[in-house]
């Protein structure tokens, strides 16, 4: 489970789907809200947008892996689709905050879990993402800047930093720290019997 989180507008997203696009063997969890749908976005594929009555339901029946409240709407991760991909043999992308990425950490898949924190390389470029990605009010573009400070105070809660000056280089980056966790020897379905068949010829 490879989770992002950033606060808005540092470009979660945008590697998100740079790092599905580049890579094979890994799938974007896709996660329901309560938000109302932005322009552009597809239900199914950006998120599963739910009325607050259906997510409150999900939660109480045990269906999300976990979830959260963040800018008075809910977000939460569908259990069965990620516990699917686990089962067999694939990885499973998280766009999701550091509430999430904390609840994550509380599940029975914590030592699947690898979280990356990505950082804007500056506070003025974070706003100009935020005015220019148009899809906000002013108000709520001031209510993520004065969020972003409490989004970035939880940066030294993961395993690895992205500074994201430049979405080709924090995009390989990314595929390095995807690499070298599908390499960790705990991952490595069929190594015992590998090394033994090895050793049986020596």
């Amino acid at each position: 489970m490879l989770v992002l989180s950033s606060p808005s507008g540092a470009g979660k997203t945008t590697l998100s789907r740079m790092l599905l696009d580049a890579e094979s063997g890994i799938e974007m969890s896709i996660s329901v809200t309560t938000r109302p749908m932005r322009p552009g976005e597809v239900e199914g594929k950006d998120y599963l947008f739910r009325s607050k009555e259906e997510f409150i339901a999900m939660r109480e029946s045990g269906e999300l892996l976990e979830w959260a409240l963040v800018f008075d709407n809910f977000y939460g991760t569908p259990k069965a689709a990620v516990e699917d991909a686990l089962r067999t043999g694939r990885d499973v992308l998280f766009d999701i905050d550091w509430q999430g990425a904390e609840n994550l950490n509380k599940t029975n898949h914590k030592d699947d879990l690898v979280t990356v924190f990505i950082l804007p390389p500056s506070a003025e470029a974070l706003e100009t993402r935020l005015r220019d990605r148009a899809q906000d009010s002013p108000e709520v573009v001031k209510r993520r800047m004065a969020g972003a400070s409490n989004e970035i105070q939880h940066w030294d809660q993961y395993d690895y930093i992205v500074i994201n000056s430049d979405t080709e280089k924090s995009l390989q980056e990314l595929r390095g720290i995807l690499a070298a966790e599908r390499l960790r020897r705990s991952r490595r379905t069929g190594l015992e019997d590998f090394v033994r068949k090895l050793q049986a010829k020596l």
